[in-house]
């Protein structure tokens, strides 16, 4: 039987893209990346939850070293872009841009896939942050994927289920589907709740209410 893996920060693109593929692609395992990211902690405890609600396993991968290579103001002392940047996307993504992440966690996925037998990955790429950000793009999942075929012998296939979504068809899907958005750490920022402030926090934000769904906006800001 096929099975596969997701990439999971315990985000929105994440989150849903898990509960849409979950049954389709036998997702088993979930990979989620400490690279030194304010967020970590949450996100690790995010995901951590989700996968228990999914009932499946839960693997946690170290980054350390890709911090010291970035300035990025994910892990760095800068200041987080609040999302009224998102007036100036190319410079929110640039304040917010990890060298090859995508890319580097695809790879690590694909030696997961090569060396236990996984013929799917899972990744939230979506429309909305493809315009801004390329590794989110059609082109780049192509990409990966034509790579794969000569770097692994289990040519595993990237699935983006989102990739002709916006956040506001991503949360609808969510609240559609019930996915639990309950267990979502979207924020860029370290602490209890979502800040309500970062790109990553407006965005869910405004997709929850173009949605009309109050609940989740009390319970997660």
């Amino acid at each position: 039987m096929s099975k596969g893996i997701v990439l999971l920060s315990g985000g929105l693109d994440s989150l849903v893209s898990l509960g849409l593929g979950i049954n389709e692609y036998n997702v088993t395992l979930a990979l989620t990346f400490d690279y030194g990211q304010k967020s970590a902690e949450y996100e690790i405890n995010a995901s951590k939850a989700i996968c228990e609600y999914y009932k499946i396993e839960h693997r946690v991968i170290k980054l350390d070293w890709l911090k010291s290579i970035t300035h990025t103001a994910l892990v760095s002392g800068a200041e987080i872009p609040e999302g009224n940047e998102l007036d100036n996307p190319e410079q929110s993504a640039k304040s917010v841009w990890v060298p090859n992440r995508n890319g580097l966690f695809l790879n690590i996925a694909g030696c997961f896939a090569d060396g236990e037998d996984y013929d799917y990955i899972l990744i939230g790429a979506n429309k909305e942050e493809g315009q801004t950000f390329p590794d989110n793009s059609k082109s780049f999942i192509d990409r990966i994927n034509a790579e794969f075929d000569f770097s692994t012998q289990k040519h595993p296939k990237v699935v983006a289920p989102l990739l002709n979504s916006d956040k506001n068809d991503i949360v609808k899907l969510a609240l559609q589907y019930k996915i639990p958005l309950e267990y979502v750490r979207s924020c860029y920022a370290g602490g209890e709740k979502h800040c309500g402030k970062c790109e990553s926090c407006t965005r869910l934000k405004n997709a929850l209410m173009f949605n009309h769904d109050t609940h989740y906006i009390r319970e997660l800001f």
